[in-house]
């Protein structure tokens, strides 16, 4: 196969798509016209890979590239992803991120909010100390 990436890539793809027991045989292939960015090129070639796993059901469609046989590699290795987050069960890095970014992003507790003002306040008497002596002539 030629994915237009380095060897070791394609072989890292090929050993973890063994691993997890995805053969060539039964993903279902099928190459369909990108949208989006791309102009001409994407809109006249078919450069969108679409690929399902036969036996889990697993779809994915890749146009993350212009190219496509690059789209192919980004759909086996997103796929081989998918496949190996439904065996472990453990949720995918995406997910990860995706709750990581809410967590961050909800409304602090008036708690973890009176702490950071507190430290706020020890902070400011640290630097209030470290100024200068003034009007202690008289």
């Amino acid at each position: 196969m030629n994915f237009n990436v380095s060897e070791v890539k394609v072989k890292a793809l090929l050993e973890k798509m063994s691993r997890l027991g995805i053969s060539e045989n039964d993903l279902i292939e099928k190459f369909i016209k990108s949208s989006g960015h791309g102009g001409q090129k994407v809109n006249k070639a078919s450069s969108c890979v679409y690929l399902k796993h036969s036996p889990t059901g697993i779809e994915v469609k890749c146009q993350k590239e212009r190219s496509q046989a690059l789209n192919r590699y980004y759909a086996r290795k997103i796929l081989a992803d998918k496949i190996e987050a439904l065996i472990m069960g453990t949720l995918s890095e995406e997910r990860k991120q995706i709750e990581k970014i809410k967590r961050q992003k909800r409304k602090k507790s008036r708690r973890a909010k009176l702490k950071i003002l507190e430290e706020k306040h020890k902070h400011s008497i640290k630097k209030n100390l470290r100024s200068d002596i003034q009007n202690y002539e008289e």
